[in-house]
């Protein structure tokens, strides 16, 4: 496979070579012409529109994904990157266009009809039934029969007992999938794509809740899948990562494709730029700030296993929060963060320890107490946790801070329209109206609802697990800055993330946790990269690389 690494795309040439006519001034590139030495196309895209209402998210769109390659798609949240894809794998109906694959001019009605034909999906807001095994979730809708006409379990659980062997997933074909971590989940949601055996394969943000050994999984199995001659399009905001696997880069803006070039002639450095259509600056960390007063404090708090008798995923972990001060908790998956946070915000119970803030004990609290006092969580799965589905943008965006503005059982509706206002002003969501349903928006203006829904509460301690999740560079700049600035006016906020650069850029403080205990403390501004990753227990050939390719 033609991939490069971040190491060598980072040392490659700014611009794309051979621009043909641009979509738009200096930057972007036509889809290149087959030529006898490229692999053949085998899925095209010609002249694609997606309109909802007055938006127009797709804007006459060519794009083509070639035989046994990993195109890569780059674009900001709402840039038409995730709408493409929906209509190229029969989720969502073109408003004008036309599909072409293998030759022929096909019309998916379904991603059924789409699987049929050799297309398949990995959905960045996963697909799976909670109340059902990890078994029944991938064979849904294609159970394999008996001779008797009964579904053969044996034989289904012994599929997928090779898929998780394949995808180095310890995870049972008769689990619950309600039971497992989101980052088993998304393997879960992978291992139901690779039994489709498909021509084209579309992830889209396949890594959001991996760890890193979990993604060098992923990336062996999309090597293996290469080089039998599968397509892989690959859509990702680890921009470092998606350099990493990718042969081909193409990037989206405001609906448009405005850049393409094969990896070898792009850099980190071109990507944002061509996303963002200006230069986003990363290398800086967050200036140390003025902190007052302990906000929150955590005192030898213990969690235990809701699945595991006997063990604690949280083991006697003791922290604090000062206003104005930005806490990031870093570790493995499994490491106990996100745990940490939810029983911190009343969602997990604990059989020791104490929670109090500003001084005001809230162990025993209910979550609306909690929030009533000041202390708001943002949940790392906003589709199951963050969002109600079948309520409007702005609803969402107030759900948690409506008593603020009801009176006498009733809504007040201009305040509640003045708040969607605000929030949508402070985290700089993209959208069409507010009365629009919050499915209507990509999966990183969803998250951005989420973040705007926990400072309207006005917290005096926000806690985020994975509050960039899904967000593109610009707008985890955007949200950064948002957070920076809620410290500098005296807020506290503890976050968890799994990004290593984000952790050093955005943080005043870092927090490493293994195996349900608190392992060391950085100042953000004097840790390293190396020092981090090595305390959480990242695997040091891991670090290395990662180490080459940041100084490239």
């Amino acid at each position: 496979m033609a991939a490069a690494s971040a190491a060598s795309a980072a040392s490659a040439a700014e611009t794309p070579a051979t621009p043909a006519t641009p979509a738009t001034p200096e930057t972007a590139e036509t889809p290149a012409t087959a030529t006898a030495a490229e692999p053949k196309v085998v899925l095209s895209a010609r002249g694609i529109t997606k309109n909802y209402g007055g938006v127009r998210a797709l804007k006459g769109v060519d794009f083509d994904i070639r035989e046994g390659k990993v195109t890569t798609l780059f674009g900001e949240n709402g840039a038409g990157k995730s709408t493409l894809m929906k209509i190229m794998s029969g989720v969502e109906r073109a408003s004008g266009g036309k599909l072409v694959l293998d030759g022929r001019e096909v019309h998916f009605a379904s991603t059924r009809q789409a699987e049929d034909a050799g297309v398949a999906i990995i959905h960045q807001e996963l697909n799976l039934a909670p109340n059902m095994t990890v078994r029944d979730n991938i064979f849904l809708g294609r159970e394999l029969r008996t001779r008797a006409g009964g579904i053969d379990y044996a034989k289904e659980a012994q599929i997928v007992g090779d898929l998780m062997r394949r995808l180095e997933g310890d995870i049972k074909p008769t689990a619950l999938v309600a039971d497992l971590r989101l980052g088993q989940q998304q393997i879960v949601e992978i291992a139901g794509a690779l039994l489709n055996q498909a021509k084209v394969l579309i992830m889209d943000e396949p890594t959001s809740a991996l760890s890193a050994p979990e993604v060098e999984v992923l990336f062996r199995v999309i090597n293996e899948l290469t080089g039998d001659g599968v397509a892989v399009v690959y859509i990702s905001h680890h921009l470092e990562e998606a350099l990493h696997i990718t042969d081909h880069a193409v990037v989206f803006r405001d609906g448009e494709l405005v850049a393409q070039a094969p990896a070898e002639a792009i850099s980190l450095s071109w990507v944002i730029r061509q996303m963002a259509g200006r230069a986003v600056d990363e290398a800086s960390r967050l200036a140390p700030g003025v902190t007052g007063a302990e906000l929150l404090s955590v005192h030898d708090a213990v969690v235990p296993d809701p699945l595991t008798s006997g063990r604690n995923v949280v083991d006697g972990v003791s922290l604090g929060v000062r206003a104005g001060e930005l806490v990031c908790v870093y570790g493995l998956m499994g490491a106990g963060r996100t745990e940490l946070l939810e029983a911190v915000a009343g969602r997990m119970p604990m059989t020791s320890g104490r929670v109090a803030l500003a001084g005001r004990d809230l162990t025993r609290a209910s979550i609306r107490e909690r929030i009533d006092q000041g202390l708001c969580l943002g949940p790392e799965h906003r589709q199951r946790d963050g969002l109600v589905q079948t309520l409007s943008i702005g609803r969402n965006m107030v759900l948690a801070s409506i008593s603020a503005f009801t009176k006498g059982g009733f809504l007040q509706r201009r305040a509640e329209a003045q708040r969607v206002k605000r929030g949508q002003a402070q985290t700089v969501i993209k959208m069409g109206s507010a009365k629009d349903l919050i499915g209507s928006l990509s999966g990183g203006n969803q998250q951005k609802v989420v973040v705007s829904k926990v400072l309207l509460t006005e917290p005096k301690v926000l806690i985020l697990d994975e509050p960039t999740r899904g967000i593109d560079v610009g707008a985890k700049a955007e949200i950064f800055r948002l957070l920076a600035e809620q410290a500098a006016a005296g807020l506290g906020i503890l976050y968890v993330t799994s990004e290593i650069g984000e952790a050093l850029q955005y943080s005043h403080r870092i927090i490493v946790m293994s195996r349900g205990r608190i392992v060391r403390q950085f100042d953000s501004g004097r840790a390293t990269r190396e020092e981090v990753m090595v305390a959480s227990g990242e695997n040091t050939a891991v670090l290395a690389e990662a180490e080459n390719g940041d100084s490239q």
